[in-house]
């Protein structure tokens, strides 16, 4: 345990920091399997409602430095990809 003011406070921060990050990655990947669960089920107008919201939630991931911006790009055309094979 640090016994420096400054770095006490540097441990609560970065606790929080890492919570909220966790939070935000499962909120993440939770959006991401509700998009694929329904192109599993093949239900096209589900799907593209999961899709919008999975572009932004991945969008916003990137912007926030969860998700590297290639990695962001990535997912969104794979996403992309697999709505367009619905058809």
């Amino acid at each position: 345990m640090p016994n420096i003011k400054s770095a006490k406070k540097r441990v609560k921060v970065n606790a929080v920091k890492a919570l909220n990050n966790q939070m935000a990655k499962s909120e993440l990947k939770t959006t991401l399997k509700k998009f694929d669960s329904a192109v599993v089920a093949g239900n096209r107008e589900e799907a593209t409602a999961a899709y919008k919201a999975a572009v932004v939630a991945v969008d916003k991931a990137a912007v926030k430095g969860i998700l590297h911006k290639n990695n962001a790009a990535r997912k969104k055309s794979s996403m992309t990809l697999k709505l367009n094979a619905m058809a």
